[in-house]
């Protein structure tokens, strides 16, 4: 069955949008909560007669969803949690959890139930939460989840733990060619020493596609 919108309704529309909806939906939840009406003839004659002062209405939603998202957008936030072996927290951390941190760390209050949460989030360190603000506009933040006391990772620590992986990458990339480079030295030596030329060419040949490939990566 066809109804008119009042009111916003999560990933279906907004004021004066007709959509269509199961009656069961309509009738016990949709009515009782005054989040629509029935898509009726006289109720859309007055939706038409209504229709320019919805569009006022919705233009100032979207222009305050959109300054919403600006204050949200990129920061970070921390939820403090009890946290076990490996990173694994004692329980997981909830929406409500997030709003608080948010309305703590940035002073802003976002209904929890915008907030969405695909999948539990059960392990410490960060992770991305995404904001429905209204209908398409979307707010996506940082949320670093630890225990009391710990401090959220500035960029630039984050910075330098990555640098200091990709460094360690490199030294043992770094030890397997020279180990490559000396097996393949060995086995060189030993072709001559047999005087086998073919084998000591295809021992140097191997070494050196390794390398290369190695390098490309």
């Amino acid at each position: 069955m066809k109804v008119i919108l009042l009111q916003e309704l999560k990933g279906r529309g907004g004021e004066g949008d007709v959509i269509e909806v199961a009656a069961g939906f309509a009738n016990n939840y949709l009515y009782p909560q005054k989040i629509a009406i029935p898509a009726t003839k006289g109720n859309l004659k007055q939706l038409e007669q209504r229709k320019h002062n919805i569009e006022l209405r919705e233009e100032t939603r979207l222009g305050g969803a959109s300054k919403f998202k600006e204050a949200l957008e990129g920061n970070v936030v921390k939820v403090e949690a009890k946290v076990g072996e490996e990173g694994q927290l004692f329980g997981s951390v909830t929406s409500v959890m997030i709003a608080e941190a948010i309305k703590e760390g940035l002073g802003l209050d976002v209904d929890k139930k915008r907030i969405d949460l695909k999948t539990p989030i059960k392990t410490a360190g960060e992770h991305e939460v995404v904001i429905s603000l209204y209908r398409d506009i979307k707010a996506t933040l940082k949320l670093f989840v630890g225990a009391a006391g710990e401090e959220i990772p500035s960029e630039e620590a984050a910075e330098a733990v990555e640098a200091a992986e990709d460094a360690e990458a490199r030294e043992e990339l770094k030890a397997i060619e020279d180990a490559i480079v000396e097996e393949a030295a060995a086995s060189i030596e030993a072709a001559d020493a047999a005087g086998d030329a073919q084998a000591a060419s295809e021992a140097a040949e191997t070494a050196a596609e390794f390398i290369e490939a190695e390098d490309k990566q």
